[in-house]
């Protein structure tokens, strides 16, 4: 491979992210974007009128590194309401500039050059890059469609002495799965036996549909060797204003912190005045926002079912995969290209989430965080236009 004029080695062969490629296509030709995971409906009003009000009030500069006090009690707050997991404030909770920072610092600040970091694969892109930025090596561990289960003897040979943190990302993207509490246990025994951090990405934290979500910090023996991230955007609908957090234990916070304050120091002032004000709303908005996505779950999986996909139905997270052998495809790439010129349609073919693309490249992402008339539209494109599509390939 030819190495790409000033580019470190650590980044070579990372180029563009597919999430760009596909919108890009997509605005190229008019279609609709179930690809990007990006809600096209807006947040709650009250959480902007927060912020609006703390623009207003003057909070407007830079703020602490570690982020505004009222959100890292609100943060707290939220861990205790739904978990019964116990954080200091001051100490173990760490605002980021989005979840995706928060991974990158949590790895620069956690590895050493020649430390392993586990992932299960499929996985969500940045997760390999921000392994390669801190000089580790992935080890990768395969989901295995159509249940997405992983193979417990694999785990188990794949950590050893140089394995320094695991990747856990429940519910997942792209796949829909949610670890159930005896993976997660399993996992968690491992990680204790091996000295291993985890790294939790919980972003989807609230959106399962019908399974418990368990945070594996809450399992014995995890609390204090768990980074928990999640994320502003994907439960409040607001992915432009970046704000993401990290719940772990004093030493683990103190080491994050170091790399953050590098990164980006702090961000969004007024934004974390919003966030919250939004973690202490009500349960009517978190059982409202779950019931609303499976609603919208239910529609696009139901749609691309009529049409001839075989469907992985997602358990949490708002995206849905489908394998795409049973409609006469077999190369996830060639079909999303092509999907928004002739179909008017755009979706993320999954290959772009595996070390090996070859594994992945029966399965194309849809995503559901869109609009009932989107939704709508995107679905009588599929079923109008599927035909252009066959007789393109």
């Amino acid at each position: 491979m030819s190495r790409l004029p000033h580019l470190t080695t650590r980044l070579q062969g990372f180029g563009t992210t597919i999430f760009a490629e596909m919108t890009a296509l997509a605005n190229e030709h008019n279609a609709v974007n179930l690809g990007q995971g990006f809600p096209d409906f807006e947040g709650p009003a009250e959480i902007k009128d927060a912020a609006i009000a703390a623009m207003n009030a003057g909070h407007n500069q830079y703020c602490p590194g570690a982020g505004i006090p009222s959100l890292r009690q609100a943060i707290a707050e939220h861990q205790k309401r739904f978990y019964d997991l116990d954080y200091d404030p001051a100490g173990e909770v760490t605002v980021f500039t989005g979840a995706t920072e928060a991974i990158a610092s949590s790895l620069l600040a956690l590895c050493e050059a020649g430390d392993e970091v586990v992932l299960f694969e499929p996985f969500y892109d940045s997760y390999r890059a921000a392994v390669a930025m801190a000089g580790a090596s992935p080890r990768v561990i395969p989901l295995r469609d159509p249940d997405f289960r992983y193979d417990p003897e694999l785990l188990e040979l794949s950590i050893g002495p140089k394995t320094r943190v695991l990747v856990l990302n429940s519910p997942h993207n792209p796949t829909g799965k949610v670890f159930s509490r005896a993976e997660l246990e399993h996992i968690a025994a491992l990680c204790i036996k091996h000295d291993v951090l985890v790294l939790s990405d919980e972003v989807y934290e609230h959106l399962t549909f019908g399974v418990e979500h368990v945070p594996i910090a809450t399992l014995p023996g995890m609390r204090d060797r768990t980074i928990t991230i999640s994320s502003a955007g994907k439960t409040f609908s607001l992915t432009g204003w970046k704000i993401g957090w990290a719940c772990a234990g004093k030493d683990v916070t103190a080491a994050i912190r170091t790399s953050h304050q590098f990164v980006t120091f702090c961000n969004g002032t007024p934004f974390q005045h919003g966030i919250a004000h939004a973690l202490r709303m009500g349960d009517h908005f978190f059982d409202g926002f779950r019931s609303e996505y499976q609603v919208r779950r239910d529609k696009l999986c139901a749609g691309l079912r009529d049409v001839g996909f075989t469907v992985l139905d997602p358990a949490g997270t708002y995206f849905a995969c489908v394998d795409i052998r049973a409609m006469g495809f077999d190369d996830d790439q060639t079909l999303c290209r092509l999907l928004p010129e002739k179909v008017g349609v755009a979706a993320i073919p999954n290959s772009a989430f595996y070390l090996d693309p070859r594994r992945g490249k029966h399965l194309v992402r849809f995503a559901f965080c869109k609009t009932d008339a989107v939704l709508d539209e995107g679905i009588a494109r599929l079923r109008k236009n599927i035909g252009n599509l066959k007789a393109a390939t």
